[in-house]
């Protein structure tokens, strides 16, 4: 199976209470397989990855943001999938976003979107460490603990 290479950048997007949103989504070609994520995709041709997280963070989330204010990327992993039966390698990095609150807005996703996101849910770290349910990246409660209520930037 050939394996797709490909840049993403992701948000992490978190409230006043520290807690970072997450977004329900799966697999159509695998129903049965869900997970949350954060807010973030795939890189648009000579999209930088600010600017590529502005805009997924806009689609998928409804708040617009200047790519600016996003500032350097806090975390970078690489993470392995499939998805739609097509192999990934995706190298991405993730921005700290810091908002009092949000109320999340999907009018602005895609038609992919739409059909693989279902729902979204604010998670402090102690939730995301007891949970059983697939959480990615695997590290983000230790990410957002130490990240604390004013880190990362």
């Amino acid at each position: 199976m050939t394996v797709i290479d490909r840049r993403a950048a992701r948000v992490l997007l978190v409230d006043g209470a520290g807690r970072t949103l997450l977004l329900h989504g799966g697999d159509p070609a695998r129903p049965e397989d869900r997970w949350w994520i954060t807010p973030g995709g795939g890189l648009d041709d000579g999209e930088t990855l600010a600017e590529g997280a502005a805009r997924e963070l806009y689609e998928e989330t409804g708040l617009r943001v200047d790519p600016a204010e996003l500032g350097d990327p806090v975390w970078h992993e690489i993470a392995e999938f499939s998805y739609r039966t097509r192999a990934y390698r995706q190298e991405q990095d993730f921005f700290l976003l810091r908002v009092a609150e949000w109320r999340v807005d999907t009018a602005g996703m895609d038609e992919d979107e739409q059909q693989t996101i279902t729902e979204h849910r604010w998670w402090s770290a102690a939730e995301i460490e007891a949970s059983d349910e697939q959480i990615y990246p695997l590290e983000l409660a230790g990410l957002l603990r130490r990240l604390g209520p004013s880190g990362g930037r």
